[in-house]
Order: structure tokens, then C-alpha cells, then sequence
């Protein structure tokens, strides 16, 4: 029986990753599902332990984009650690306060980008944004903030609203937006794992099989939104607004 389970987690861990080196949204596969197939455990333990695969398939996507992708890293490299205290102060935060209160309003919030995103054909195809370098700096530390509390707050759909806020703040296309995002991603999770750890709410017995299969689906995701560009991953992304919004609309109206 546990080493059946173990095998499914680690199906799961595959898919997710695969599905987050593309457009974000990951946890939105891996976390339900493994809180079902492991009942016997607190629920922080669980997301403390699926924070080991999410940081391992993510470092890969981000090694595979970063060979094809222009980035700044100086930028990216102050984003980071913006992210990373903010996802630390959010896990604290998810210790002790409830945050379903924030699901209705995210709710709302996916719902009109997937309408935006559908509708707008030309939404991550780049933009020239007229922003002033202090400007620039500022929307990247801002985003860097807020989404990095939201992950460690809150969790799902994480990724997903980096590329949203990248492609609506800062011009980037879908493919630039992913590979920025995979940076900031590792730096929020970075943040939650360190807590979790502090905590011993970490069961690496599972977290390392599911972590090596969520880099295999993580460096063949990025290597196909790669290959394929921003068409490709603008459907893919559209697939995961959708996934979230039902996700949201479970946790909110069940």
C-alpha cells in the first residue's frame, strides 16, 4: 500500500511539474491530490513536504529557460529575495489565520483575466511598456511582494499570476513571463521550505521520490513551451485559469 502511493505521488509530482514549467499552476494538480492520497497527515505537514518537488521541478524549468531566454538578473537576482521574505511572512501568516476569506475575491479576479486573456488575442504577445527605469524597478519588486506573500499565504495558482502580472506590468510575452516566473517561483518556495523546515513539518521520505520526478516533467515542460513559444503556452495558460477558477469556486461555494 505505501509503496503504491508513493508511485501515484509521484505521478502526480511528474504532471505537475510538467504543468508548471509551462504556464505555473502546478500546486493546483499536486496539492489536492496528494492531500487525498495521504489522510493520515496534517494538512501542513503535506504542504510543507509537496514544497521539496515544487522547488526541484521549478529549478529545472528555470536552468532550461534562462539557456533561451533573455533575462535580467540583477533584476531578477533583488526580485528573489524580495519573494523570499515575502513567502516566508506569508507561511507564518498561514500558521495562524485562516485564508479562505481571500479565495472569493481571487475568484473574481481569475475569472476576469481568463475572459481578458480569451478575448484579447494580442494579450502576452510584447508590449513595449514606457516605464521609467525606476518605474521598471518598482512594478518588479511590487510583484515580487504581493505574489510572493500570496504563495506563501495562500499557494495555488502562484506561477500562474506572476506570468499575469509580468505580461499586464511589465510587457513581457508569455514566454518571457514563464521564465521570469520560474526564477521568483524558486525564491517563493525557497521561503516556504525554510519555515516548514524550522518547523520539522518536512517528511522527506516523500518529498525526495516526488522532487525527482517533478524535475523530469519540469525539464519537459519548459523544453516544449520552448519549442512551441507563446501561442502554445497562451493556450496552456488559458487550460490553467480555467483549473484554478474551478479550483477557487470548489473551495468557495462547497
Amino acid at each position: 500500500m505505501i509503496t503504491s502511493t508513493i508511485i501515484f505521488l509521484c505521478l502526480i509530482a511528474f504532471a505537475a511539474g510538467f504543468v508548471d514549467a509551462i504556464a505555473g499552476g502546478g500546486g493546483l494538480i499536486q496539492t489536492p491530490l496528494s492531500i487525498v492520497m495521504l489522510p493520515q497527515l496534517p494538512v501542513a505537514t503535506v504542504i510543507g513536504t509537496l514544497k521539496i518537488p515544487a522547488f526541484s521541478g521549478t529549478s529545472i524549468a528555470a536552468v532550461q529557460y534562462a539557456k533561451k531566454v533573455q533575462l535580467n538578473y540583477k533584476q531578477l537576482a533583488v526580485m528573489a529575495f524580495v519573494a523570499f521574505c515575502a513567502a516566508y511572512t506569508g507561511s507564518i501568516l498561514l500558521n495562524s489565520v485562516s485564508n479562505s476569506f481571500m479565495k472569493p475575491f481571487l475568484l473574481c479576479v481569475l475569472i476576469a483575466v481568463a475572459i481578458y486573456t480569451y478575448g484579447n488575442k494580442k494579450f502576452g504577445i510584447h508590449t513595449h511598456k514606457a516605464h521609467s527605469k525606476k518605474e521598471q524597478w518598482l512594478y518588479a519588486v511590487g510583484i515580487s511582494l504581493v505574489i510572493g506573500f500570496y504563495d506563501g499565504f495562500i499557494g495555488p495558482g502562484a506561477g500562474s499570476f506572476l506570468v499575469i502580472a509580468f505580461i499586464t506590468l511589465l510587457g513581457y510575452d508569455f514566454l518571457k513571463a514563464s521564465a521570469n516566473a520560474k526564477f521568483v517561483n524558486l525564491a517563493t518556495n525557497f521561503g516556504s521550505i525554510c519555515f516548514f523546515l524550522l518547523k520539522g513539518k518536512i517528511i522527506f521520505s516523500i518529498a525526495i521520490p516526488m522532487a525527482v520526478c517533478n524535475m523530469i516533467g519540469g525539464a519537459l515542460g519548459a523544453r516544449l513551451a520552448i519549442l512551441k513559444g507563446n501561442k502554445f503556452i497562451r493556450l496552456f495558460f488559458l487550460i490553467i485559469i480555467c483549473l484554478t477558477i474551478i479550483r477557487f469556486a470548489y473551495d468557495v461555494f462547497k
